[in-house]
């Protein structure tokens, strides 16, 4: 999503220029490849079913087709918050990446804020227009904050950011966690506490609410009033969802600055001690996940047990395993040249377009004005729609870039941001 490489303009056709194969650092681009692959992984149930399966099985409109919720537990392990994670890293990374060529070339934190402005246009039209889920309004909007904090010096960046996600995640466990022992244990039959325990069942029952609306509009085929639903009933969503995930961004955003220019992404660390602790945060992170999603499982994966495993519990053990799977893929992606390696790769390059790409698909997918199959679909039949979604964008995006400069939306967004019209074919 974050093409990185964009230098500053200055009027100069030099500064203008496309980044070239030699400019770019592949390991960023390896890894944008599989985090937007798998983001797609994370985000399929909420595409297909109402919103509230995407952590709460029981919404699905037909049978789960998940006998003991071993795949919930195995996307839970593996892909949820994790491609996210990679994602924010890669982010920030880029936020630096960008500006070290625009201040080279004499440019100023202006361009990068109006390339974030322009960002944030497009996650509002994502949201209200295509898809709940968007991430990019509150990249962009974290995105500022953080543009602030570029001159700081890296470690600082590395000791605020890692010390600012595990205040977020105990502030975190503090919100979400509680809520399940008040609304799914006899801890919630107590006086004090039986107002609170209503009102959490008034909250859920106002979330499948939701749900029966919206699915009925997408159902219908009816995507003007689809639109006017998110417009009229959701205008400041997109600015709560930046209040809710700010304490998790931000910091990974800065996290990624300073591994970035600590030379993490670049071959500045010994390999044998990337693979060492990359496996190491993995296992580590890994195990306390299987533990979460077993006590999930264990309680009956009820609405709030789940939104204390996801939100609550899971924020730190996520830390260890998106710094883990970041050095690994960093280790490992100079052996990925043949052929699906240069896919990965090209579908990174092109990781805006594959984004919001696969969010217009799921609309013709899914809405009943095209192939209808919202709420049709059980998990294991939503993954394959994942697998041919993957397919398509390992087919389109290498031949592309053999085409093009850019993928389509990064060409506009790097023409929005200089204000200029760039040359698309090569």
């Amino acid at each position: 999503m974050n093409h990185a490489d964009m230098p500053a303009a200055n009027g100069d056709t030099a500064a203008a220029a496309p980044v070239v194969g030699a400019d770019r650092i592949g390991s960023l681009d390896f890894i944008r490849g599989l985090a937007v692959m798998g983001i797609l992984a994370a985000n399929i149930v909420a595409f297909g079913q109402p919103s509230s399966a995407y952590m709460f099985p029981d919404a699905f409109l037909v049978p789960s087709g998940d006998q003991g919720g071993w795949l919930w537990i195995a996307q839970f392990l593996l892909i949820d918050g994790k491609m996210r994670g990679l994602f924010t890293l890669l982010f920030g990374a880029g936020l630096y990446l960008f500006m070290e060529r625009a201040w080279a070339r004499g440019a100023t934190r202006w361009l990068q804020a109006r390339r974030l402005f322009f960002l944030l246009l497009f996650g509002l039209a994502h949201f209200f227009l295509v898809w709940f889920g968007d991430i990019l309004t509150y990249y962009a909007l974290c995105g500022f904050i953080v543009l602030l904090c570029l001159r700081w010096r890296a470690k600082t960046q590395l000791v605020v950011g890692l010390g600012g996600y595990i205040l977020g995640a105990l502030a975190y466990a503090a919100i979400f966690v509680p809520l399940h022992f008040i609304a799914d244990t006899p801890m919630g039959k107590t006086a004090s506490l039986t107002e609170m325990r209503s009102g959490l069942e008034e909250s859920k029952a106002k979330a499948f609410a939701e749900d029966e609306v919206e699915t009925g509009l997408i159902s219908s085929g009816d995507y003007s009033g689809f639109v006017a639903h998110r417009i009229t009933e959701h205008t400041f969503e997109p600015l709560a969802n930046v209040l809710l995930f700010c304490m998790e961004s931000i910091p990974l955003m800065l996290i990624g600055v300073a591994l970035y220019r600590l030379g993490f992404f670049g071959g500045g660390f010994e390999r044998r001690d990337m693979i060492r602790w990359g496996w190491i945060g993995l296992a580590v992170g890994g195990a306390i996940h299987v533990a979460i999603a077993l006590w999930a499982r264990q309680v009956g994966f009820t609405y709030y047990g789940n939104l204390a495993a996801f939100m609550g519990f899971s924020p730190l053990p996520r830390l260890f395993m998106v710094l883990g799977l970041a050095a690994l893929l960093v280790a490992y992606s100079p052996g990925w040249t043949g052929w699906l390696g240069q896919r990965i790769v090209a579908a990174g390059r092109a990781a805006f377009s594959n984004y919001l790409g696969t969010s217009i698909v799921m609309l013709f997918v899914f809405h009943g004005w095209a192939l209808g199959l919202y709420g049709e679909l059980n998990r294991p039949q939503l993954y394959l729609v994942v697998a041919l979604a993957w397919v398509a964008m390992l087919a389109w995006s290498k031949p592309w870039l053999a085409r093009f400069r850019y993928g389509p939306l990064e060409w506009l967004w790097r023409s929005l941001t200089y204000g200029k019209l760039f040359a698309l074919r090569r």
